[in-house]
Order: structure tokens, then C-alpha cells, then sequence
């Protein structure tokens, strides 16, 4: 029976799993975080409070 010649299924497997666990990673790791974070800064912006002439 030729389904039972393990060599080129063997190989039908392992090319796809090498490239989802090697190539596909990599390409959606680098489109998660495409640049760096930056900090915002600390500074509290001043507000002016409202004067309502009643």
C-alpha cells in the first residue's frame, strides 16, 4: 500500500508545521507591535475653573 511509504508524507507534514511555527509567528509578532511605545508624560495639564456669574 503506498499510503503506508512514510517519505513524502513525512515530509508533506513537516514543511507546513516548520512554517507555521518558524515563519508565521515572526510576521504577526512584527504587525502587533510595529514601533515602540512611547511614555506620556507626567505633567497634569492646568485647568481654569469656570466662573459662573449668578
Amino acid at each position: 500500500m503506498p499510503q503506508l511509504y512514510l517519505g513524502p508524507w513525512f515530509a508533506i507534514l513537516m514543511f507546513p508545521w516548520l512554517d507555521f511555527l518558524i515563519h508565521i509567528p515572526t510576521k504577526v509578532l512584527n504587525h502587533v507591535t510595529p514601533n515602540e511605545l512611547t511614555l506620556v508624560g507626567t505633567e497634569k495639564h492646568k485647568t481654569e475653573s469656570w466662573n459662573w456669574p449668578w
